[in-house]
């Protein structure tokens, strides 16, 4: 009797486990390796047949030769692939004030005196951001040129070929360059 009961409850679990479980998410993923399939294949940037990275997920330049990426509050290890989180520190936050002073001075120290982006100076929510903001860039621009010996005006050039813009005539989004195509693109200048 239990048994007559319960058939039709396995039933739909095992129907609703297949069509949810394997073949809606199987037909969601072949359409879009049809219509999208860089984007459904992770975005990756190659170099020399070779996957280097992900257009969606940050690197941690270091060196005065690289573009700096956005603060991760990955500490101490920031942009790894194995984990995401913010730092979760509120505004009136103590910890997180002390933390932006001190990106704030050290972003003056690197770049000179002038304004500082916000998003020079905190942190993603990811901790895994892998755009800056195009005043950031700007903003760093000289002293990557410096650290390089190449014309200011070819490496400001440069983020600004790259640029991406808001989109539907600036409704949509922030003005920002993706961090490692922009530092790959330096790589690959011509000597001056």
């Amino acid at each position: 009797m239990i048994l007559r009961e319960l058939r039709p409850a396995f039933s739909l679990v095992v129907l609703f486990t297949l069509l949810i479980g394997l073949i809606l998410p199987g037909i969601f993923t072949g359409a879009m390796q049809a219509v999208l399939p860089w984007q459904a294949n992770g975005s990756l940037i190659q170099q020399n047949g070779q996957a280097i990275g992900s257009a969606l997920i940050g690197q941690n330049f270091t060196g005065a030769r690289y573009f700096a990426p956005r603060p991760s509050a990955l500490s101490p290890n920031p942009y790894t692939q194995d984990t995401s989180g913010a730092s979760n520190l509120g505004p009136t936050s103590k910890a997180l004030l002390t933390s932006v002073r001190q990106r704030v001075a050290a972003y003056l120290k690197a770049y000179g005196p002038g304004p500082v982006p916000a998003d020079a100076v905190t942190a993603s929510g990811s901790g895994l951001d892998p755009d800056i903001s195009l005043e950031n860039a700007l903003r760093q621009a000289p002293a990557v040129a410096a650290a390089r010996h190449l014309p200011a005006a070819t490496v400001a050039a440069l983020v600004s070929h790259l640029a991406r813009h808001r989109a539907l005539g600036g409704i949509i989004g922030t003005n920002h360059v993706n961090v490692l195509r922009l530092n790959l693109a330096l790589d690959h200048l011509p000597p001056q």
